[in-house]
């Protein structure tokens, strides 16, 4: 009985595990969304050209980057 106990825990650990992996997910895709919205809109209104456009996103995945490396 107390081996079911224990895979009943499991399992609702790994259930909530999952679901707070998924909300985590979301916030980031999310932010990721917001960010690239607001880099578009950043490109429109100074009327960047291609190769300043493509520097700004070349600078926003430098950010990211940093970021990750900084979570590890």
């Amino acid at each position: 009985m107390k081996h079911l106990d224990v895979d009943s825990e499991n399992d609702a650990l790994n259930v909530l595990v999952a679901a707070v992996r998924n909300d985590e997910r979301k916030d980031r895709a999310r932010a990721v969304a917001d960010r690239l919205t607001a880099i578009a809109c950043c490109i429109r209104r100074q009327e960047l050209n291609g190769v300043e456009s493509a520097e700004l996103i070349r600078r926003e995945a430098e950010r990211y980057r940093d970021e990750s490396q900084e979570l590890h």
